[in-house]
């Protein structure tokens, strides 16, 4: 009759069902568009599986042989471009079993004996997460020494430092960038520690139970790198935590990325004026022809939301499902892969822009810090170090930057008489110590902007992000 399955072994489904799938259902059902992602871990899961069910003497050696050999022959296909499933495979499971079984005959169809789909995807994911949480780590460093390559050599050019975005006090540029180094440390650290909860092998679950079958989960799990396995089958089918715990980081590597993309985008402003665009890194104007646009940090902040988003789908798709697998699981994968791949382009292009898409303007830089009142917290820290309550000589201040408002003048104008008549502990070293570079050299406290404290922390990161040498 019209719409039968026809032919068992060829079929996703059994001889359960008489009618094949409405097409439009076909390709609504279908994940292979998205899936074939997996294909490479997927051969790779199955090779282990295969071999274990020959070692345990579930098939034999020789059959065991075949379907590695039968997989390694998918793997060239696919790598010729000539393995190219469609809608009908459903997925890049049973498209890889497809073709086995037309490649092997009935030694094909052995395969699957002792899993699932719902452990086999769950190892799929894992091994292709883990595979692209080490080179998003790789492209993490690549930015930090980026950054590091620029506060070496700026370690003494200096930049307004903001509260508010008011300009509050004067800092080492270096001292500004390495905070940047500091954040992507803890992304790195975050995925890493992802990363030792995705190495936990799923392989042998089966559909929710476990299996009768008499396999070896623990070898498949060494021969695929994994550090343990599930010890609770459903748990096992079921488990998308580390989706959702990756999606998380990437988002903060993101929240990151997007701070430092608006610094470039403000610092580029014909307003401040600290950065000069190259033509690698910048786009022009359809209309204005001066125009130079920092697209690729507006590009950075802009793509947060998608990463942003994913975490929350992830979060919403797994929040009322019932134990073990359901098929809104198949909803993981397109938001687990683009969200790796935005973030790991964001990451790089911001490396490149560090690396050949700005310029520091030293001299504006430096010109910045001597045009406000930011060294007045250090007029309150002289009286503070003569002996005034720190509270009365805020006082003091302020009223003295009032005075300097009205009149038209900065700290630095006011003579040594006119200080004195404010405090009498106001000495003739007072304007030297008010100089831009010598309050940042003054803030030597750990962690501080202080010159020597920064040449502390350069050195730290020529160390630890293995810097042959310092570039400037």
């Amino acid at each position: 009759m019209a719409g039968e399955v026809q032919d068992s072994s060829t079929s996703v489904w059994s001889n359960r069902f008489k009618q094949s799938l409405h097409p439009f259902i076909e390709v609504f059902n279908a994940s292979i568009g998205f899936d074939l992602t997996l294909l490479q871990e997927d051969l790779d899961g199955s090779i282990a599986h295969a071999r274990m069910l020959g070692s345990c003497g579930v098939i034999t050696a020789q059959e065991a042989e075949q379907l590695v050999q039968g997989l390694e022959t998918v793997r060239t296909e696919a790598d010729a471009g000539v393995f190219q499933p469609g809608p009908a495979d459903e997925d890049v499971h049973f498209a890889v079993e497809r073709r086995l079984i037309a490649l092997l005959g009935p030694v094909g169809k052995k395969l699957h004996t002792g899993r699932s789909r719902n452990d086999q995807v769950g190892t799929d994911l894992r091994l292709w997460l883990r595979r692209r949480l080490d080179e998003l780590e790789e492209d993490l460093q690549h930015l930090q020494r980026a950054l590091f390559s620029q506060a070496d050599q700026h370690r003494r050019t200096m930049i307004p430092g903001y509260t508010h975005l008011q300009r509050a006090q004067p800092l080492c540029l270096a001292h500004h960038l390495l905070a940047y180094i500091e954040m992507l440390e803890r992304d790195r650290m975050r995925l890493r520690d992802v990363r030792r909860r995705v190495n936990i092998c799923p392989l042998g679950a089966a559909a929710l139970a476990g299996t009768p079958v008499p396999i070896n989960r623990q070898q498949t799990a060494r021969e695929l790198g994994f550090e343990a396995i599930y010890t609770n089958s459903l748990d096992a089918v079921s488990d998308r935590d580390f989706c959702v715990e990756f999606s998380a980081a990437a988002s903060l590597v993101m929240a990151h990325l997007s701070r430092l993309a608006e610094e470039v985008i403000t610092w580029a402003s014909e307003e401040f004026k600290f950065i000069r665009l190259s033509d690698r890194c910048a786009t022009g104007s359809s209309l204005m022809p001066q125009k130079k646009n920092p697209d690729v940090p507006e590009l950075v902040r802009g793509k947060c939301g998608r990463v942003f988003g994913h975490l929350q789908g992830l979060l919403t798709m797994i929040k009322g499902l019932p134990l073990a697998y359901n098929k809104d699981l198949q909803e993981d994968k397109e938001a687990l892969f683009d969200a790796f791949r935005t973030t790991r382009d964001c990451t790089k292009a911001m490396a490149l822009l560090f690396e050949e898409g700005l310029e520091f303007r030293t001299q504006n830089l430096n010109d910045a810090v001597e045009q406000d009142f930011s060294n007045a917290t250090d007029v309150a820290d002289y009286l503070v170090a003569r002996g005034v309550p720190f509270r009365e000589a805020y006082h003091l201040v302020g009223a003295v930057v009032r005075r300097c408002l009205d009149e038209g003048c900065l700290l630095r104008d006011l003579s040594l008489s006119t200080w004195k008549e404010l405090h009498p502990a106001f000495e003739a070293d007072l304007n030297a110590m008010l100089a831009p570079r010598a309050v940042v050299a003054a803030r030597r406290s750990q962690g501080g902007t202080g010159f020597d404290r920064v040449d502390e922390q350069l050195e730290h990161w020529l160390q630890h992000l293995n810097v042959t040498q310092p570039v400037g």
